[in-house]
């Protein structure tokens, strides 16, 4: 069977985050997606594309890729803080470019995925869940459907985070197997319970010794990052086989997408760098696809 595989620039080093090792430009990270038959991509962090919406549809067009969505971090939580304007000129360039999913993560105060998150209480849980609803109703409004991306470092984390979203929510859920991996939620287990809340996927592959590393406080989640916590899709402890299973047989027919955090140290010779796992990943996916 087809499924539909995407990238995502972070798998080429491309992040929102300060000092994240050298950053591609999207002539070439695009043009390696399109050198794997990659038709699709999320827009990767603010400014690596035109701001402008209607720049950033054209560049998009010209480079030969469809916009699935992208990553996007606001805060939540905080009473004070309304993420809606950000969130409503975001949309504008969803509906320049065409893309349709919305990934957010509850951003946490400063903004850094390697300092520990502040527990948050009840009335900070509602107001975020509140916020999951303001968003999710409105990008329906404008044609896109809205998602929640558990991350580390985040607002949403560990299994308990994701089950406050599941329970007081009907946002859909951006599947991310290895953050939720990280974050101490059984990523098989959720694919077989929860696929129907499965609205976009990210696909990881993560080495568990590193991942436990991170959990246990040992490593910054940067550290393991250049340690090599991810792998290419199909090399690492993640069974991604068994997930792809059971979302396709719910189902799932959205995006699979190559999300796999790297750092760069400078910009790789022609042929190589980011693109060796990309490549791996994608024979991997499509490997899985063709037996089912």
């Amino acid at each position: 069977m087809d499924v539909k595989i995407a990238g995502a620039p972070i798998s080429w080093g491309v992040c929102e985050a300060d000092n994240w090792g050298y950053q591609m430009g999207p002539d070439r990270v695009f043009a390696e997606m399109a050198e794997l038959g990659l038709t699709g991509t999320e827009f990767g962090p603010y400014g690596f594309l035109p701001t402008d919406p209607a720049a950033r549809a054209d560049k998009l067009a010209a480079l030969g890729m469809e916009a699935t969505g992208g990553f996007f971090p606001v805060v939540l939580h905080d009473p004070d803080v309304d993420p809606m304007p950000k969130v409503v000129a975001e949309l504008d360039a969803y509906e320049a470019s065409g893309a349709k999913v919305l990934v957010i993560a509850a951003e946490q105060p400063g903004g850094n995925y390697d300092v520990k998150r502040p527990e948050i209480d009840d009335a900070a849980w509602a107001t975020l869940l509140n916020n999951l609803k303001r968003i999710d109703e409105y990008a329906a409004s404008r044609g896109v459907t809205a998602t929640v991306h558990p991350h580390v470092g985040t607002m949403i984390e560990t299994e308990s985070d994701i089950m406050h979203v599941l329970e007081g929510s009907e946002i859909g859920i951006c599947f991310d197997t290895g953050h939720m991996f990280i974050g101490g939620t059984d990523p098989v287990a959720f694919a077989q319970k929860w696929a129907h809340r499965v609205k976009h996927c990210h696909l990881k592959d993560v080495q568990l010794d590193l991942a436990a590393k991170v959990q246990s406080g040992e490593m910054t989640y940067y550290e393991a990052v250049v340690a090599g916590m991810y792998t290419a899709v199909g090399d690492g402890d993640v069974d991604i086989r068994a997930i792809m299973t059971h979302l396709i047989g719910a189902g799932y027919d959205g995006w699979f997408c190559l999300e796999q955090d790297k750092v760069i140290n400078g910009e790789p010779a022609a042929g190589m760098g980011p693109i060796d796992d990309a490549r791996r990943s994608v024979e991997f996916i499509k490997s899985v696809a063709a037996s089912l």
